[in-house]
């Protein structure tokens, strides 16, 4: 457990350009193979759109019903795969979810029609909807427990370098408008895919603990019975809305400021992204340990808090307030969204017992997935609908949810010992 004089030092001590690289070979795996994977993520949310109502002959409703419907089935095989992963180890689980990704995205080059399409891209989102816990699970046993978050950190950071570098190389593609180049953003997407699996499949991973007996993975899902860790997935579930904040309440919200211009939207979006890339490994750097979880999930919620403040701005303000008021709104929407990955790394990791951690932090990866299916509704007709006070609303709702962090360790902490241990002392 850390004590405040190692936090004041830590604290104290300069960030450098070697705390943004991982500490371990591991974790430079790692690295790299996320740089591929996520390569691949840019070139597809870039141009797969285009492609398959330029060339795959879907309308935009059905591409946007198959994309539904994918999600759902995403959503529904999360934990199930996250038990297998308990059974089978979380390393060929992750790289046997990436290869079925890769045979997807070839697929999807080559679909024809709405069922063809919704089928296939079911399957690869049931795969990717995966990954997230499964990764998690597998970075938590190859680094030390004092190193888990800052590797996630960087592991983030690489993931969003690697979706810009992406993006950018699908646009002369697009730009190209031919049928085989836009096929070949799918084939470079499942390239990238394939090498991000060779890669971690040659890493050395520590020999896993025996997981819990259950006859199938479904049978883990109905065992699970932990309300305490539901408590702390349903906190970070709340936090997470700031994913929707960004995507969809603030360009809303530009829209209907007349002192702030629409070009002001994609600059919020850099604005998010850059400091993101910058900032994600100093913000985690020092969150190590259960308080230290709670403390960044508690900041959090008081950046939200204040965020949301800053846009009761009434419609009819100057621009100059309306303009400051946003920044300031989106730099403090980073800094929440900074601090509740890092606290939602590691409380998720520490609280989730070895022998069930992948079904665990499957669960934990389903607020994400209640808050993408809520989250929209609730800005958009609830906060915007109300205007001021809805956007005064959120900010305490925000505000309570920080205050319900303080009291999360406490609570986990009177867990039974058998449905999960104590935080553990080391990892791997």
């Amino acid at each position: 457990m850390e004590t405040p004089d190692a936090s004041r030092t830590a604290a104290r001590r300069r960030i450098t350009l070697r705390d943004y690289l991982p500490g371990t070979r591991a974790g430079r795996v790692f690295a790299l193979s996320t740089l591929m994977s996520a390569f691949g993520t840019g070139l597809f949310l870039a141009g797969s759109t285009v492609f398959f109502v330029r060339e795959a002959g879907l309308t935009r409703v059905e591409l946007g019903a198959g994309l539904g419907i994918a999600a759902f089935a995403g959503l529904a095989a999360t934990v199930p795969i996250g038990a297998l992963a308990d059974r089978l180890g979380a390393q060929p689980t992750l790289v046997g979810a990436l290869l079925w990704r890769a045979l997807c995205f070839v697929a999807l080059a080559f679909v024809h029609g709405p069922l063809a399409f919704t089928v296939v891209a079911s399957c690869q989102a049931a795969a990717q909807n995966a990954t997230g816990p499964v990764t998690q699970a597998l970075i938590g046993s190859v680094t030390e427990e004092s190193d888990r978050t800052r590797t996630m950190a960087v592991v983030r950071t690489v993931r969003n370098i690697g979706f810009s570098l992406g993006a950018l190389a699908a646009t002369p593609l697009l730009l190209a408008d031919g049928h085989w180049l836009s096929r070949s953003i799918l084939i470079g997407n499942a390239a990238a895919f394939v090498v991000s699996a060779l890669l971690l499949a040659g890493l050395r991973t520590p020999r896993p603990v025996k997981a819990a007996a259950f006859r199938n993975p479904l049978a883990a899902v109905r065992a699970f019975g932990d309300w305490r860790y539901l408590c702390l997935t349903a906190l970070n579930s709340g936090l997470t809305l700031h994913m929707t904040l960004l995507a969809v309440g603030l360009p809303l919200w530009v829209t209907e400021h007349d002192g702030a211009p629409d070009a002001l939207v994609p600059a919020l979006i850099l604005v998010n992204t850059v400091l993101a890339v910058l900032l994600q490994v100093p913000f985690a750097r020092d969150v190590s340990g259960a308080r230290a979880g709670a403390r960044a999930l508690r900041r959090a919620g008081l950046a939200l808090a204040g965020c949301a403040a800053l846009l009761a701005v009434p419609v009819g303000a100057p621009s100059s307030v309306a303009v400051v008021a946003v920044l300031l709104a989106c730099a403090l929407l980073t800094g929440g969204e900074l601090w509740q990955a890092a606290g939602g790394w590691e409380l998720s990791y520490a609280y989730a017992p070895e022998e069930r951690k992948n079904l665990y932090l499957a669960v934990f990866s389903l607020g994400t997935s209640v808050q993408d299916m809520a989250g929209p509704l609730l800005i958009t007709g609830v906060v915007l609908a109300l205007g001021g006070p809805g956007w005064l609303l959120l900010a305490a709702f925000f505000a309570g949810l920080a205050v319900l962090a303080g009291v999360t360790v406490p609570l986990l902490e009177r867990r039974p010992a058998a449905p999960a241990p104590s935080v553990p002392s080391t990892t791997g």
